[in-house]
């Protein structure tokens, strides 16, 4: 699936509400999470609203929306062991992304940056058949700093041999944003997502997608221009 020789093309997805919508597992998960310090139910959208900077820091915003000590030591391992066995049950790629990312995968080199634990990225992609597509599948609990620190992202644009000006980074939401700002590569943000972002507020030159559609439109476009955009 993934095209041989050296690239000059790279392009980085991010995960949740860029290619996969797992709002109802990320939700049910965390008021299950919270049902057992008895504290009630949060909307699904905002749950969804905490997501993008991992697991800990969405656990300490559901346990402050919630009243309880943000600080609770046993509330991520419980997060996630209850989030392991959810993993699957609602989570599907968006509709319209899978020929996205494979039609990309021919023609550039693929990476996820997510700030999803690794092993649980690596086991939905494979579920899906999209695993193949990717060089490197990078998560918030691999050795580089998280979104939005750039590094992980220089550390992809040295892996595939690409210049920021022929690396995009497609992502949902603002720490997606920041962190293509920080590593001065392109961006295009996916605003069917769960990021809600002021289009008014971003670089010069970022691409918006309404659809997976034009996500798709915007990466032909990019690697059109030879990859700069």
């Amino acid at each position: 699936m993934v095209h041989s020789g050296s690239m000059a093309a790279l392009i980085i997805f991010d995960l949740d509400g860029t290619i996969i919508d797992s709002r109802r597992d990320l939700a049910d998960s965390t008021n299950e999470m919270l049902a057992t310090y008895g504290a009630p139910a949060l909307p699904i959208e905002q749950v969804a609203a905490m997501v993008g900077e991992g697991a800990r820091v969405l656990v300490e915003r559901a346990l402050l929306a919630s009243g309880l000590p943000p600080a609770a030591s046993d509330a991520l391992p419980r997060f996630l062991a209850i989030y392991d066995r959810r993993l699957l049950r609602h989570t599907r790629p968006y509709a319209g992304i899978a020929p996205v990312v494979r039609l990309a995968a021919a023609r550039a080199a693929l990476a996820v940056l997510t700030n999803k634990p690794e092993a649980l990225s690596r086991r939905i992609l494979e579920a899906f058949d999209l695993r193949p597509c990717f060089r490197w599948v990078i998560g918030g609990d691999a050795s580089f700093p998280r979104k939005p620190d750039p590094a992980s992202v220089r550390f992809l644009m040295t892996e595939a041999g690409a210049t920021p000006a022929g690396t995009l980074l497609v992502g949902d939401s603002a720490i997606d944003v920041e962190t293509a700002t920080r590593a001065g590569v392109r961006v295009c943000v996916a605003r069917y997502g769960f990021g809600r972002i002021d289009p008014d507020g971003l670089p010069a030159g970022a691409d918006v997608a309404a659809t997976p559609g034009e996500v798709g439109a915007a990466i032909a476009r990019f690697l059109d221009a030879g990859g700069r955009g």
